[in-house]
């Protein structure tokens, strides 16, 4: 099996003329995971979403990859992200920010240091702009409406007002800490943020709650099915299929045709 024009053609705009070792070790999985991850799920992505841009694409793979703890691929693809697909210091950062919220920092760590490195190795000045958007004052309140944009008004406002009183603190965290500290950051727009939300908790596995509510927080920011069940498609070839298609299980439960 040779790998195809258009699978090499989409390789090599990622990656540049990298040459990945395992092309030498293990061509003939190189070759049809290649054609499968350059080609075939392009092709059925743009196909699903015309308007789903590269930039994107390699955006919400970052976010999976990073929520799947593959560190050593994360470290490839973000410096080709960076290199070629127009991918900014700012938007490779806030990946990882965001990813402090919905992965941990246990888990988030090595992938902060590993994007800082890098940064410098392309000559990118440390630390950068900041993109905080709130104050300690004003976190809560800017957070609470983000959410409510993300999840709505009435169910937003429910999960304070039925919240018992000895966990009533974690609808707090939520709306300031996640909403507030880190989804309202800049750097990426709301729409962009809820799909890397949605990559995160779909690789993460075990989420499925977070990733139906994901769902209907993504067509509420103005992303469609046809988006979801495009970053769905480009996730496969890095998170097989049993986490795929239990997203892809939420997305036609939430989003139905």
């Amino acid at each position: 099996m040779a790998i195809s024009d258009a699978a090499r053609r989409n390789h090599d705009q990622l990656f540049g003329d990298r040459v990945s070792t395992l092309a030498r070790t293990d061509p003939e999985l190189i070759e049809y995971f290649d054609n499968f991850a350059f080609d075939e799920v392009y092709s059925d992505a743009t196909r699903l979403d015309e308007t789903f841009d590269p930039r994107t694409r390699v955006l919400v793979q970052l976010a999976a990859i990073l929520a799947a703890g593959g560190l050593a691929e994360f470290r490839v693809v973000a410096a080709a992200a960076l290199a070629h697909a127009g991918v900014t210091p700012v938007e490779l950062k806030e990946v990882v920010y965001q990813a402090v919220a919905y992965v941990g920092m246990a888990r988030t760590y090595d992938y902060l240091n590993a994007v800082n490195d890098i940064l410098t190795d392309a000559g990118v000045e440390l630390p950068l702009p900041g993109q905080s958007s709130t104050t300690p004052d004003t976190r809560f309140n800017q957070g609470l409406a983000v959410q409510k944009r993300v999840v709505g008004d009435e169910q937003v406002d429910a999960m304070h007002a039925n919240a018992p009183d000895d966990v009533v603190h974690f609808q707090r965290y939520l709306s300031a800490n996640c909403f507030g500290d880190t989804v309202g950051r800049g750097g990426l727009d709301l729409r962009v943020r809820e799909l890397l939300t949605f990559s995160m908790l779909v690789a993460l596995g075990g989420a499925d709650a977070q990733v139906r509510g994901h769902v209907t927080g993504n067509l509420h920011v103005g992303n469609t099915r046809a988006t979801l069940l495009a970053v769905l498609t480009v996730l496969v070839p890095y998170l097989g299929y049993p986490r795929t298609l239990n997203g892809l299980a939420a997305v036609n439960d939430v989003a139905s045709t």
